[in-house]
This record gives structure tokens, C-alpha cells and sequence, in this order.
């Protein structure tokens, strides 16, 4: 059993969130897009989730829906730098995955990430789709990935 749990996430977690995330600028995320999360987290969610360790927000994770709910994306997830590379990233984005799996209107499962995360991805069941360069910031190109059941 996995030490740490995930839940929904509330609205009270947002301030936790969004320092998660300025942990991971510059190495992941383009400092502009820690607005883009915030307003993501205030307009845009569809279905969110937190990772808890002992009580503390480790990490969070989303979808989305485009077309009638028949595309499934996995959107905004991340880690506190300290818990990264100990399969929480794995365990949060099954979790997503079954989910998805378990709507049958949903027909494709995709994920849009940058340079610096497709790997994670692919190793995940997610083949490369196309690439739009510079489209987050500059460095940070866009990698659409759809996962492969």
C-alpha cells in the first residue's frame, strides 16, 4: 500500500498548489505559468486531485474534457521536487487513467506536457503526437502525447 493517499481537491488547497508549482519554476514550468494555474484553478477545473503525505499536499493533478467528454485530458499535475522520481507521478496519473478508463464516452486519452516531462509520458503507455515549439514560453514546447491503451 502506497504511504501517501489522493483526494479531490478543494479550493482551500489552492495556496498549497500553486507553491508546489513555483518549486518547479524554472526546471519544469515557465514562471508565467504559475497565473495560468491559478486562473486553471479558479475557472477551469473539471476534475482535480491533490497527493497527500501524512496530512501534507505533495503534489496535484487534473482533467479535462474536450468534444462531449469524448476526449479525456490529463492536465496540470506536478510534484513538490522532494517526492519526485519515488512513483508518486505514476500512482497520481493511474489514478487519472482509471478514471478516464471507466467512462465509456470517453474514446481518446490524451496529455499535452513539454520536452521536459514526454518521457514520463511514454513510459506511461502515451506516444508522441506532434510538437509545437516555443508554445508554453520559449524552451518550453508543447509534446501531445495520446495514450495507447
Amino acid at each position: 500500500m502506497n504511504p501517501f493517499h489522493i483526494r479531490d481537491y478543494h479550493p482551500n488547497d489552492k495556496t498549497k498548489v500553486v507553491a508546489i508549482l513555483k518549486l518547479n519554476v524554472p526546471q519544469y514550468f515557465a514562471e508565467n505559468e504559475i497565473a495560468d494555474l491559478e486562473h486553471y484553478l479558479d475557472h477551469e477545473i473539471e476534475k482535480y486531485y491533490v497527493v497527500e503525505l501524512d496530512n501534507q499536499i505533495i503534489g496535484a493533478g487534473g482533467i479535462n474534457f474536450e468534444k462531449n467528454h469524448t476526449i479525456g485530458k490529463i492536465s496540470w499535475d506536478f510534484l513538490h521536487p522532494e517526492f519526485q522520481g519515488m512513483g508518486v507521478g505514476g500512482a497520481l496519473l493511474q489514478h487519472r487513467l482509471t478514471i478516464l478508463k471507466s467512462m465509456p464516452e470517453v474514446a481518446t486519452i490524451m496529455v499535452r506536457t513539454s520536452q521536459l516531462a514526454h518521457q514520463f509520458y511514454e513510459k506511461n503507455g502515451f506516444a508522441l503526437e506532434e510538437i509545437h515549439k516555443d508554445f508554453w514560453a520559449e524552451g518550453f514546447d508543447m509534446h501531445k502525447m495520446i495514450y495507447k491503451k
